[in-house]
């Protein structure tokens, strides 16, 4: 699985029809709603991208579209591991509307969504396998109820030596798909329904986003080298004849 999102909305209701009859909006209107979202932040042109494609931007770039009762944004700013920990400036700026935050990161398994109704956080979650539960606030919906229940367990992986349980009792992204359904009406990698929105067909305008301080710049720049450090030389394995998977040493690469 390969699915990340990090996606923000603000709606008047379900964003879902929204969606469905999404048409291109307005350069203008686009760009004063991403300065909205961003304060101080400096806000530039770039190339435009589709809902399907557009999910989870590179750094420093954020798609949005402005549609009828309804405004989405996908910019990975908006990732929290405490999804209900949504900055107050982007909480004022969807008040008396829905909110929908959902984060997925396929690298670590990990999922994070959360919903405001006018104001009131009605429900959060974020774990992965190695973070556990993060956060798990408020009543689940009935989407997630399965998973709740253990209906969807994750299944070793054939040929792997010495796997314990896995850590959850679902896959967070088999959940993040379900929840992506259920909020905005499309899913990315999931098994596909008749009723799904056709995401490559929602228009998003692209802007480059940047701090003009340089602060987000070093602070990545410093956590990629943190992240060098504490990671270990690299492992390989290798399918042996007995069907399962056996580590093998750097000079019989």
């Amino acid at each position: 699985m390969g699915a990340k999102t990090a996606l923000l909305a603000f709606a008047d209701g379900d964003i879902r029809p929204a969606l469905r009859g999404a048409t291109r909006s307005e350069w203008a209107e686009t760009e004063a709603l991403v300065r909205q979202v961003h304060p101080g932040y400096v806000v530039e042109p770039a190339d435009d991208n589709t809902l399907l494609d557009g999910t989870y931007p590179p750094d420093d770039l954020t798609y949005a579209t402005v549609l009828a009762g309804a405004e989405l944004y996908c910019d990975r700013r908006f990732m929290l591991d405490r999804p209900s920990e949504l900055p107050e400036h982007l909480r004022g700026a969807g008040a008396g509307r829905r909110i929908i935050v959902h984060g997925m990161h396929s690298v670590v398994d990990w999922l994070g969504f959360a919903v405001w109704e006018d104001g009131v956080l009605i429900r959060s979650l974020s774990l992965s396998p190695d973070g556990g539960i993060q956060e798990n606030i408020g009543k689940p919906y009935d989407f997630e109820l399965p998973y709740w229940a253990g209906e969807h367990p994750v299944e070793p992986v054939p040929g792997w030596h010495d796997q314990g349980p896995y850590p959850l009792p679902f896959h967070p992204l088999d959940l993040g798909e379900e929840a992506l359904r259920a909020l905005f009406g499309f899913v990315i990698e999931g098994r596909s329904s008749p009723d799904d929105i056709h995401a490559d067909a929602v228009h998003l305008h692209g802007f480059r986003v940047t701090d003009s301080a340089g602060e987000e710049e070093t602070a990545r720049a410093a956590a990629y080298a943190r992240a060098l450090q504490t990671m270990g030389p690299p492992r390989r394995y290798r399918m042996g004849p007995d069907g399962t998977m056996h580590e093998v040493s750097p000079d019989s690469y």
